[in-house]
Formats: structure tokens, sequence, C-alpha cells
């Protein structure tokens, strides 16, 4: 909620009538309107002056801007094709207006042929690995969580990474809920759970199938869900056989007995719910881990539970009519990966970033740097704040933040959609991201009616699925109320009586593919780099946004990673000493904290620093190497292994 004052944002903070958030900001938002008035918003178009990465610009005109990116444009399709245009478009606002969830953009580069975008960075592999299992990667409504009796936190570290959910874990306590973290990292929301299972990073597989094993052990598994709502359930039992208790603690690190008590629980407690988010996917067996996890309620019948289940995302509960106009397409194109644009840049002519900053946040940072730096390259940035990406730019458009346009959201933790409402005129001169794409289809001429629809016309449109979720939710209504809850029950059971596959059931792995091992496992021995890096979440800031924040870097004081004691001493490493964590593809600077937090063989260090602002000009995206994970092309970025070394 935002008070306006004389046509000006004067305070923000939560609605307590929001039943999910129920007031609370996170401290990553509390400063919002401070930010939106920092000393470094870009607030008008920009031409570069000095070499590609200087960050080095002259003021221009928003005329001036538009006529050299229109020239560049057309040369580019003329001499090379549309395809040579990358749009890279990123997760900087997750709005089905002016971000990566919707229309942004799409309708104007079909009209040029340009490459369509593979946004696959968050979630790319679990979401792959739940459709395969459940048909769909949306599940339980994460308010259901104030229901269950046992809370398995999965990957996921909800006090710094989604603190909303908190609230209904503290519910589900209140009612005696048993709550367990299985996570690499002992994290503050470990330290608030009743149980912390220090797994070893990419073996999340192998523990399901362990605590499967238990649930058979004991005669635990729910015949009839099994019977009438699943498919596979044979082979999927001998590969649970398969994992005995005493190979899955050999294979993960967590103690034979702590597999066993945690089987027992699971077995004997209705309903179990399981929040598994981002990170866990992140490495090279990301797709089949989710798909294995997602197995757990089919043989425990938690799916009939309310408050039993898997909370991935709720993203394909939202059902908009998200129309990118392919039809204005001449012809097909080819798709360009997100996480891949260190390797896919070479045969791109235009890359057009917006809502991302892939020179701090995408994988083998000192490639993309590289491509970057090509003068051939016609680079375009819409941002709000200077990142390491815009200073590589030709062109810098300068671009609106949320009190300054219209948006819709929908968010991937609830089951609302919500209407953002200009509280403020925007500064300078910045532009939405529609707007921007409304001027520059005008000044180049094109006069199809779609690329000039208005930010609610388009906001109807989202609106007009005819889906039966959306019922009765206009525009009118939303813009009114502000949120509104999409139609489905309290509490919300989506998998009771049968899954979205086509056979109606849910699909089990199929045997020998249940467990892959990661290349996080390949620890120890004679390898050159033999400490596994994990990068986790920053609680300060939200990947590298925010991340310029004087306040938040403040806080958040230098980068820091997490080495146990043992592996400390065996390389005379002391609390506080600055450090090279390296291996072949770069390397980056921070100081040691040792620690108990990490097991022996595991570093971490948090993500979402500005390469600019850390030590040495990297972050650790220096040392994550581009690969793709088992589904959905995921990228690897818990999957490195590297050395620490003093810095000279």
């Amino acid at each position: 909620m935002v008070t306006v004052e004389n046509g000006k944002a004067v305070k923000l903070r939560g609605n307590p009538d929001q039943p999910y958030t129920r007031g609370a900001l996170c401290v990553k938002v509390n400063r919002y309107l401070e930010h939106t008035r920092a000393d470094d918003r870009i607030l008008y178009p920009l031409r570069r002056t000095g070499p590609k990465g200087s960050g080095q610009f002259e003021r221009i005109t928003w005329e001036e801007a538009l006529d050299e990116i229109s020239v560049r444009l057309r040369g580019i399709v003329e001499e090379h094709g549309g395809e040579a245009i990358w749009p890279y478009l990123g997760t900087g606002s997750l709005g089905y207006l002016q971000g990566c969830e919707g229309v942004a953009g799409r309708r104007f580069w079909n009209m040029l042929g340009a490459s369509k975008h593979w946004l696959n960075i968050c979630s790319g592999a679990g979401n792959s690995g739940l459709k395969r299992t459940n048909g769909t990667a949306g599940g339980m409504d994460p308010e259901n969580f104030a229901l269950a009796r046992l809370i398995l936190l999965w990957g996921t570290n909800t006090l710094t990474s989604g603190h909303h959910l908190w609230k209904f874990i503290q519910d589900a306590r209140a009612d005696g809920a048993y709550v367990v973290a299985i996570d690499p990292i002992r994290t503050r929301t470990a330290d608030q759970a009743d149980e912390h299972l220090p797994i070893r990073p990419g073996t999340d597989a192998a523990l399901a199938l362990g605590l499967l094993n238990v649930v058979l052990s004991e005669n635990a598994q729910d015949e009839e869900f099994l019977a009438e709502h699943t498919e596979g359930w044979a082979d999927f039992r001998q590969e649970i056989l398969d994992h005995p208790v005493e190979r899955v603690a050999e294979i993960t690190g967590i103690p034979a007995a702590a597999i066993h008590s945690l089987g027992i629980r699971l077995a004997h407690t209705r309903p179990t719910a399981i929040r598994a988010t981002h990170g866990l996917q992140r490495h090279q067996g990301g797709g089949t881990a989710l798909r294995t996890i997602a197995a757990i309620p089919g043989v425990t019948g938690d799916w009939r539970h309310p408050g039993g289940g898997v909370a991935f995302s709720t993203s394909d509960h939202v059902h908009l009519n998200i129309d990118r106009r392919d039809d204005l397409l001449a012809e097909p194109v080819r798709t360009l990966v997100m996480s891949k644009v260190a390797s896919q840049l070479d045969d791109v002519k235009c890359l057009w970033v917006y809502a991302a900053n892939p020179a701090g946040s995408s994988p083998d940072a000192n490639a993309i740097k590289r491509g970057l730096a090509r003068e051939d390259l016609f680079t375009v940035v819409m941002e709000q704040f200077p990142t390491d990406t815009v200073d590589y730019a030709d062109i810098v458009l300068p671009a609106t933040m949320q009190t300054e346009h219209y948006d819709l959201h929908a968010g991937y933790g609830h089951l609302y959609l919500l209407w953002n409402e200009p509280a403020e005129q925007p500064p300078g001169e910045c532009l939405s991201t529609t707007e921007t794409f409304r001027r520059l289809a005008a000044h180049m001429g094109m006069t199809e009616p779609s690329l000039f629809d208005s930010d609610l016309e388009l906001a109807e449109q989202l609106l007009a699925s005819g889906h039966p979720s959306l019922e009765g939710i206009t525009l009118d209504r939303i813009r009114k109320e502000g949120w509104v809850r999409m139609n489905y029950p309290t509490p919300f059971t989506p998998f009771a009586t049968g899954f979205p596959t086509p056979s109606g059931r849910l699909r089990f792995p199929p045997t020998g593919k249940a467990y892959v091992p990661s290349h996080s496992v390949r620890t120890g021995g004679n390898s050159a780099y033999p400490l596994v890096l994990i990068t986790p979440a920053a609680h300060l800031f939200l990947n590298t946004t925010f991340a310029n924040n004087p306040e938040l870097r403040r806080r958040a004081k230098d980068p820091v990673v997490l080495v146990n004691q043992a592996d400390a001493a065996a390389r005379g490493l002391v609390d506080g000493q600055r450090v090279r964590v390296h291996n072949d593809g770069g390397e980056f600077l921070a100081d040691v904290e040792i620690s108990d937090r990490v097991a022996a063989g595991v570093v971490a260090s948090p993500k979402g620093r500005w390469p600019k602002f850390s030590p040495g000009g990297a972050n650790p995206n220096a040392v994550v190497a581009e690969r793709d994970g088992d589904m959905g092309k995921g990228p690897g970025f818990h999957d490195n292994l590297v050395e620490i070394s003093p810095a000279s």
C-alpha cells in the first residue's frame, strides 16, 4: 500500500487485510520508495562514449535514441535477418504487462522476426520435473501449510526467500506440526526448524527414495490412492526398494538414523506438506530431484488431504490469456536460452536487455563480458540503475519502477491476482516497458494495431481467458479491490481426484532414472577442485536487484565464503582472511567465515552482488560453468567444483 500526498508517494506499507502477506514487507522492499529516488537512478536516455564496459555515457534525447535504434535494427534485419536480434528478458519484473510473465515487447519482436527467448534460469528444471510427474508444476496452495502436521522445507530458506509462508508454518506449529529443514547449509530457517538434515548438494532424489523406503518398510503407503490415481507404481516401488537407508546415507551424507527417523514420521503423519523451491533444482540432477520429491505424496496419498502435497510454484494455476501474437511472425524463428548467453551470443548482432542483468546474474560471467565487449554487437539496455550490463550498452533507455506504471501480478507463491496502479509520475524521462515499445513501433513506421494497445487494454486481454479460475475477475474489480483470489476453493486440494496428465494419473519416475548423481558429488580424491560451491540467495538482495542500495550494501558488508573448520585447517585459512575461490572458469574474492553451517567438502557464498561492487570485480558466477541440467535446460548454479587459496 502506497500513501500519496500532492502526487508523490510518501509512505509504503504492507496491507494487513491481504490474507497471504498480512501486512508484512521483507527487508528488501522496506526502503523501496527511497530506492526509486536513489542518486544513481537512470533518468534519461544515454549513448555510450567510452569503451564497452567503461560505463561512460552522454545524455541524449528520446528522439535521438529512437532514431539510432531504428537505423541499427533495420540494418541488422536487412543484413543478417531478424533472428540476429536477441530480446533478453529477465525476472527483474514479474508483471504480466511490464515483465517476464507477459507480453512486453513480444509483438514488436515478432514483427521484426527476432529470436525467441527461453526464460529458463529460475525454474526450468523444476518445472519440467514436476510436469513429468504431475502434469503441471502447480501444486498445493502455500496457505494450506497451516493445516499440515509434518512440514519439509526442502532446499528452501523460507525466512530469506519467501518469508510470508513462515506465518502459515507458525500456525501449523501452534497445532503441533513438526518442521524439518533439508539443506546443505544450516540457514536461518534451519535454525528455526525442529530438525535440520545437512544433505550433500545434488543428492535430493536419493533422499526422497530413502524416505519412501522407510514408508514401505512401515507398510504405510496409501494403496487406494496408488491404485486409483497413479501409474508406474510397480517399477517405482522396486526403485525405492533398491535405495535402503544405509545406501542413501552414504550418498547424501545424512546419518542413517536421521533418515530412518524422518521416514517414520513421514510414514505416519498426515498431512505432510513439502516446500521445495528454486535453489533445490539448480544442479545437473535438478529436474529428477523435483520429479522424485513430487512422487512422495503420490505414495503416501497426501494429495488427498488438505495441507498435504508439494508446493514449488503456483504459476501453473494462473490461467491468464497470454497471447504473444506469434501470428505476426513471417516464419518460425529460433529460440535462444537465457542461461546460455555466454555461448549463444556469437552470431547475435543486437542484444536487447530488459528486466535482466546477465553480466551479474548468468553463468560463465567472464565469457559473457567478453561477448558484451564485441564492437559489432549492438546492445540496448532498458534499466533503472547502472548495472554491470548497462556498462556494456551502446544505448541505455530509462525504465520505470513499480510505483510509476500499471501492471498485473500473480506471483508464484500464492493464488492471488494483484493490480499495480501508478502512484506517481515517473521521474526524469523514464518510460514503462510497454510505452517504450509503443513509441519504438511508431518510430519505425509499424502499423499493426496490436502494437499500440494501451496498458489497460492489455490487462483486459489478459483477464479474458475464459478460464473458470478467473470468472468474475474483471479489470474494474481488480483495480478497485487491489487484489483478488482466483476462483480456487479454500482449502485447495488440486489433485485429490486426478492429475492433468493424459491418463489422469500421477506418473512415477521410470526405473533407473529416479536418482541422477550430480556433478557436485565428485568431491575429494585427486581433483584439483575438491570443494563443492553453492551460491544461495542473499538475505538483503533479490538476485542482483537492490544490490546497489547503499544501506543494504552496508548491512551486507564484504562478500564471505562459508568454510567448514576441517577444510579451513587443511588449507591454513583463518577467519576473516581474504581468499580466491577459483576453478578453470575464473575466480572471485571473498572473506573466509569458518563455520559449522556447512559440512566438510561444501563451501557457500551468497549470490546477488554486482561484480563492479565486489572485490576483484567478480561475483560467484565467475566460477559457475554454463551447462544444461537433466531437464528444462536448467542451469547448474549449485554444481561447481572449486578450490580456495589465499588472495595475494
